[in-house]
């Protein structure tokens, strides 16, 4: 991209050869990605796109905060900063956890001392007034949120934040805005170049053509992709809700303004964007209009333009797909490593849940077995639980691999989480049955979904016990598993369903508002005073965790975890093979006391292994070796004789 007579020209933006021989230096590394991944989308309209496009790149890389520009070139020399064990997540709605970004700014201690080094808040920019799918319908990228606070309270938050290690994230939606944003409004009056911001079509033809292969995200309260808009005159690709436009990514202005406001955010402290319904942002006839190419090409772009101006930056893609269609995400071919940083690892969410119901990892074996391995250089966001309703998704060919019926285990796990299976521990709501194909997604917090709910009900201190250590095991999992681990708020001390959200009109027809409770900080201050109680043991158990976890190299992020077969169905087997050592993690996910063979063991650990969880050591020349019910073991050889 940079030949002599660009850089001299671009070299008299700048009063300082320093900065121009820095920016000039990544044109020249990223520039060629930016080019071929806007020729492959744009073809010939690429150059008018990028005469537009480098007066927003220059602008951005001046008015880059010296701090900021000091943080690039810290991660420019640990490009790897998001892999280390060190990393920890935190996800939480700024107002549920502390009323308002200056709030949050007085809970650091407490989240510092949880080891939190990531800090996710959910959507706080300017959504539109009442419903706003929880703040996904922006109405206004460039303000926060009037109730929470200012772009300045953001910007001093990020920096507070810095200060402690702690990476601020921020979501930012791509494949739609609010009907109030400032571009709906100008379409909605007429003006054509804002009408090319989105899909407006004057009667159904198009509409109708698209619908053949559309699937329907919220069929309950949203049925269909298209609304038909007075103002507009025409039918308004709507795939959320009707009052969430569809933006035009065909259009490279659409490109361009997007470009502008992640720099402009990652100017304001920004560290990581999680690209909200990134999917979603290409249409083509006949398919179901996601993961399409173009959307991996202009990911690519897009973190280009970032790694321009500012490299600290890094981007997550929300990609809630199938396995063969998330690897894409992180980059396959000549986007290898190139694409986002991180992804979601839906599928380990979802398997941990369906080994918890059924005591089996039979099928998790099989579905992580399914998955391509990842670039080296990218990581995984690991979750046990987040802010969504947890929808099943299992597929019919890993489900059948192991002798299950795909649709049978999805209906198993549905009626097993919603209470209505015979035996369940569970306290779940069903969340947009489809009566079509018979989904029923899941509402529920993680403490009530793994029986703590209906344990404190009955009265039961063995229900209890079981519900704590499945909560520490599925967690052990995460924080082992190699990745970004993501606590959720309030799961670190085990708060329960909050089925007050029905009082609140605007939360009322959503029920996975059961699991967005307020914060709850009299418990969360209990939990040192009472060790005894539920959360207080769960909250211990996370610390011990993430403390081991920080303690062990072996856990980087550039190695997968592969997963084992196991003689015992109850427990999973997954092996890291890092320089700096071997790691096997053994996961009971049975209530039972299990007599586990050590040949399994010791075949991969060799003859004495050190548990790094318990600090116990194991002579695994015997028979079998012990696991206690939701058992976690991390281990690693030892040459002790023990």
């Amino acid at each position: 991209m940079l030949n002599s007579e660009l850089g001299a020209t671009l070299r008299l933006a700048f009063d300082d050869d320093r900065d121009a021989d820095t920016f000039l230096l990544r044109l020249d590394r990223y520039g060629p990605e930016l080019v071929a991944s806007l020729r492959a989308v744009y073809g010939e309209r690429t150059d008018g796109l990028l005469d537009t496009l480098i007066p927003v790149l220059l602008h951005a890389f001046h008015t880059r905060p010296a701090d900021l520009r000091r943080l690039d070139e810290a991660r420019l020399l640990r490009p790897d900063w998001l892999q280390g064990p060190d990393v920890v997540g935190y996800v939480a709605y700024t107002d549920r956890f502390a009323g308002t970004l200056k709030g949050v700014g007085e809970h650091l201690d407490y989240l510092s001392g949880l080891g939190v080094t990531y800090l996710h808040l959910m959507p706080l920019l300017k959504p539109r007034d009442g419903e706003n799918d929880g703040g996904y319908a922006v109405q206004d990228y460039r303000a926060v949120r009037p109730d929470l606070g200012t772009m300045d309270d953001l910007s001093t938050l990020a920096r507070d934040l810095r200060a402690r290690g702690i990476s601020l994230v921020l979501d930012l939606v791509l494949n739609h805005v609010a009907q109030e944003h400032e571009w709906a409004v100008r379409a909605r009056a007429g003006d054509p170049a804002y009408r090319d911001y989105f899909y407006l079509y004057p009667d159904r033809i198009q509409p109708d053509a698209f619908e053949q292969t559309l699937p329907e995200v919220f069929p309950d309260f949203a049925p269909g992709n298209f609304t038909w808009n007075e103002d507009a005159q025409g039918w308004v690709w709507t795939t959320f809700n009707t009052y969430q436009w569809d933006v035009n990514w065909g259009n490279p202005a659409v490109f361009r303004e997007f470009v502008d406001i992640i720099l402009h955010l990652a100017n304001r402290g920004v560290e990581v964007f999680r690209l909200d319904a990134i999917a979603f942002i290409w249409k083509r006839l006949g398919t179901d209009s996601q993961n399409q190419p173009e959307v991996h090409h202009l990911t690519r772009a897009l973190r280009a333009c970032a790694r321009i101006v500012a490299p600290a930056v890094a981007f997550k893609a929300e990609a809630i797909v199938a396995p063969a269609d998330l690897i894409h995400y992180l980059g396959t071919g000549d986007h290898h490593g190139r694409v986002s940083d991180m992804a979601y690892h839906n599928s380990l969410m979802v398997q941990l849940w369906s080994a918890l119901a059924s005591r089996d990892v039979r099928l998790m074996t099989a579905a992580l077995r399914a998955f391509p391995p990842k670039p080296t250089n990218t990581t995984w966001g690991l979750y046990v639980r987040c802010h969504d309703d947890i929808g099943w998704a299992i597929s019919d060919a890993d489900a059948a691999r192991v002798g299950l019926d795909g649709a049978g285990h999805r209906h198993f796990l549905s009626d097993f989480y919603s209470g209505e299976h015979p035996g369940s521990f569970a306290r779940g709501l069903v969340f947009q049955y489809n009566p079509q194909t018979g989904d029923r997604r899941i509402s529920g917090s993680a403490a009530s979904l793994a029986g703590l709910e209906a344990g404190l009900e009955a009265g039961s201190d063995l229900w209890i016990e079981h519900a704590v250590q499945r909560l520490l095991l599925s967690h052990a999992v995460i924080l082992g598993f190699g990745g970004v681990p993501l606590l959720y708020m309030g799961d670190e001390v085990a708060e329960l369903n909050d089925y007050t959200f029905e009082t609140t009109p605007e939360h009322a027809l959503d029920n996975r508002w059961v699991h967005r409770p307020r914060m709850d900080w009299e418990r969360a201050g209990r939990v040192s005073a009472d060790p005894s109680t539920p959360a207080a043991q769960v909250n211990a158990g996370l610390r011990h965790l993430i403390h081991v976890r920080k303690s062990m190299p072996q856990l980087h992020a550039s190695v997968e975890s592969v997963v084992l077969d196991s003689p015992d169905p109850c427990v999973l087997l997954l092996r890291r093979d890092h320089p700096s050592g071997r790691v096997l993690g053994v996961y009971n996910f049975s209530e039972h006391r299990i007599q586990f063979p050590a040949y399994a063991l010791r075949d991969v650990v060799g003859e004495f292994a050190l548990d790094h969880l318990s600090g116990s050591g194991f002579s695994l020349y015997r028979p079998t070796i012990t696991l206690e019910p939701f058992r976690a073991l991390w281990l690693t050889p030892t040459q002790l004789d023990l």
